[in-house]
């Protein structure tokens, strides 16, 4: 066995220049791209694809940055472009696309990433361990990201900021007063591990980015970790020169505005225009309802909606045939030919345009959707001097107030929908007004040099007084030259339990090659493990997790990695979690030897004890951030948020340069899954509890067929992992 020495770097983040700020954004669904963006392809590709794009773009024409990457998913999928498979693309010298592989390689919903975000944790470090780039800061956008980038943030020991785009408790509320049964929230929208994901961001990130005041009183309220103190209004940046500059807006003959004019029977009114995605949330429907029995707006003005591409609407997403279909048979309801133009196609570039078109024909934008967030169409509509109307919610709110450029209206009433646009539409004078205000300003208040400027300004406040162990993969070195590879076992009914096994694998640990080694992960404490191993006549291992991945220690001499501990310190409050818990009925603080120093350890009374959901809901509320662990449903880890056997498996794997499937790992109960899924090779015993029973069809875990320490010799055996390791076919990532 070999010894391991210290291998981090500290170093103060006020004595890094300015001008070496290094940022990694972080959005993982949708069709991300810089050339030839597919907006409103489906309802995960709107207007964050475009906005973490134009970010990366803007950060970077920084002085103060020197480099940014966007980190998105690699889709491989022929119904798809092939430049969505390409592992990089240049946005300029600065900024960077790159594309993670991780899950399957088709195209997935958001909906559906939810059981790959450790294997996107894996790739990611690999990514940055394979090319020397390692960020100051992670800014992690919508819920998922989210989820990712606090499991980066806390492993790389840096700052995090989160942007959640659209928030799951608010989305909850709504879907619930419409009418939609809780058990269709879970099997649609994985609602529950949404709001988890956004708890944890939340729970991690130094900073939140939100756009608007009402996202910060109204929206984020809702959360348990709601900090207000935390939260930096910063007004979206937007690139509207295509807008802004009428010499970019070029007419194409045969065009979206020729096939538009082809639906009217009197082309030169005004336009009453929305451009949405064919969803239900962007209430379209209400739209035409307000247009069809407003008899005034009918003899006023054409209604135009402009709702994505239709290239085969025959094999589009039930959603978006859904809303189609009822756009359609609305129309026909108020017999509205000639008078709605709805073209089937168009192309991104040709977007302005139809703006442009609109205010030439002194029409109205209107954007009713239930709920928004961001309001980029109203911000491009401004540019060009189109008078809007548009939901009292989010974004709207604060773009009006800033811009003075139109009405708020209640997205529920048709009828209120309709008066205001025909009072826009009524007014020659006061048209005209709203026109030039919204010209002014959008410049004024929404260009990205405005945006940048304070997002960088807020960088520092970040940064400021923080200490942050930070490694430098140049000298990142693997302090055991001659393993190359590492199996790692949980003690209790994995590696002993039937004392035959443990005899026949001591055996084959004995004949290891040089270039494997052997580590413990286990919820035990330092010296109850390794009292346990010199009783079972086993040598100090290569690696011991212990205290459920709250402590390392490295090689013979067993080293404590002293990074990680103060790494995981980061607002640690064992007192206050243990007075906290210590009323509540059910929950019972375990004996003194099963603590330790970043571990508080409880057991439960499952019929007494509350939810694990309302357990995290006290702590939050008490100030408290950490996570739980719970196994075999009764015993209980309470540990800091960044800690856990999973999270220090990857940095022990990013510290010695091992890729994840150069790891190994066995394991029995519930506080072993952390650490089985990803990347790496996974053994679950034939003795396990039923809380692994989620992972089974997993292609990189292994269900053995023996218990105890035969299932470490079958997995050895099926992984082949002592000499060229094989990695068997994983149906997930076909």
């Amino acid at each position: 066995m070999q010894e391991a020495t210290e291998s981090s770097q500290t170093t103060d983040d006020n004595s890094d220049s300015e001008s070496e700020l290094k940022i990694a954004l972080i959005s993982l669904h949708g069709l991300i791209r810089y050339d030839d963006m597919e907006l409103g392809r489906d309802a995960d590709t709107g207007g964050q694809v475009k906005y973490v794009v134009e970010l990366a773009e803007a950060l970077s024409k920084h002085p103060n940055v020197a480099k940014v990457e966007l980190l998105t998913r690699q889709i491989m999928d022929p119904r798809y472009d092939p430049s969505y498979a390409k592992v990089e693309e240049s946005i300029n010298d600065k900024a960077t696309i790159i594309r993670i592989p991780f899950g399957p390689r088709r195209y997935l919903k958001k909906e559906s990433l939810w059981p790959y975000l450790e294997e996107f944790v894996d790739q990611a470090l690999h990514h940055f361990r394979r090319s020397g780039y390692l960020p100051d800061i992670i800014h992690a956008h919508y819920a998922d990201a989210g989820y990712g980038g606090a499991q980066l943030a806390n492993l790389l020991g840096i700052p995090m900021l989160f942007t959640g785009h659209s928030l799951g408790r608010v989305k909850k509320e709504r879907l619930l007063a419409g009418g939609t049964p809780v058990e269709k929230l879970e099997e649609r929208y994985r609602i529950a591990t949404r709001i988890e994901a956004e708890e944890q961001a939340l729970d991690t990130a130094s900073m939140v980015v939100t756009s608007t005041v009402q996202e910060v009183e109204e929206q984020y309220s809702l959360y348990e970790r709601y900090q207000p103190d935390r939260m930096e209004v910063i007004a979206p940046g937007v690139d509207l020169q295509n807008f802004i500059d009428k010499s970019r807006v070029e007419y194409r003959e045969g065009g979206v505005i020729d096939r538009i004019r082809s639906f009217l029977h009197e082309p030169e009114k005004p336009a009453i225009l929305a451009i949405a995605r064919a969803d239900h949330r962007k209430n379209l429907v209400s739209l035409v309802k307000a247009y069809g029995e407003n008899e005034k707006l009918k003899e006023m003005a054409n209604l135009v909606i402009i709702a994505g591409n239709r290239d085969d609407i025959l094999n589009a997403e039930s959603s978006k045939k859904r809303v189609i279909a009822e756009l359609l048979m609305h129309i026909d309801q108020y017999d509205l030919y000639g008078k709605i133009a709805y073209p089937k196609t168009h192309q991104p570039d040709e977007i302005p345009q139809v703006y442009r078109w609109a205010a030439e024909s002194r029409g109205v934008f209107v954007n009713p959707a239930f709920t928004e967030p961001f309001g980029l169409t109203l911000l491009e509509a401004a540019a060009v001097g189109l008078p809007v109307v548009a939901t009292n919610d989010g974004g709207p709110r604060d773009i009006l107030a800033a811009c003075q450029n139109g009405e708020l209206v209640d997205p529920l009433d048709t009828d209120l929908i309709g008066e205001a646009i025909e009072r826009v539409l009524a007014d020659p004078e006061r048209w005209e007004q709203l026109s030039n205000s919204g010209k002014v300003g959008v410049e004024k208040t929404y260009s990205w040099s405005v945006h940048v400027e304070k997002y960088v300004r807020d960088l520092h406040d970040v940064f400021a007084g923080r200490r942050v162990d930070r490694y430098d993969p140049a000298v990142i070195v693997n302090k055991l030259p001659k393993v190359d590879r590492i199996l790692i076992t949980d003690i209790d009914n994995t590696l002993t339990g039937d004392d035959e096994a443990l005899e026949a694998f001591k055996q084959r640990l004995n004949e290891f090659p040089e270039n494997v080694g052997f580590g413990i992960a286990t919820g035990r404490n330092f010296d109850e493990t390794r009292e346990l191993l010199r009783d079972k006549g086993l040598s100090n291992p290569d690696l011991m997790v212990c205290s459920v991945g709250t402590e390392i220690y490295y090689g013979e001499k067993l080293i404590h990695d002293r990074s990680w501990s103060k790494r995981i310190d980061f607002e640690w409050r064992p007192d206050k979690i243990r007075e906290v818990l210590d009323s509540i009925e059910g929950i019972r603080l375990q004996p003194e030897h099963c603590q330790s120093q970043y571990k508080v350890s409880f057991t439960l009374d499952e019929n007494l004890a509350p939810k694990l959901g309302s357990i995290r809901r006290i702590l939050r509320e008490n100030g408290c951030r950490a996570k739980l662990v719970v196994s075999l449903g009764a015993f209980m880890d309470v540990i800091p948020i960044r800690a856990g056997d999973g999270v220090a498996i990857r940095h022990l794997a990013f510290r010695w340069g091992l890729s994840p499937e150069k790891l190994l790992i066995v394991g029995d109960s519930g506080n072993d899954e952390e650490m089985l899924k990803g990347q790496t090779l996974g053994v679950v015993v034939a003795n396990h509890s039923s809380e692994l029973n989620k992972l089974k069809g997993h292609g990189r875990i292994l269900f053995a067929k023996g218990a105890h320490a035969w299932a470490i010799l079958e997995g050895i055996d099926y992984y082949h992992f002592l000499g060229d390791i094989v990695i068997p076919n994983d149906s997930a990532s076909a």
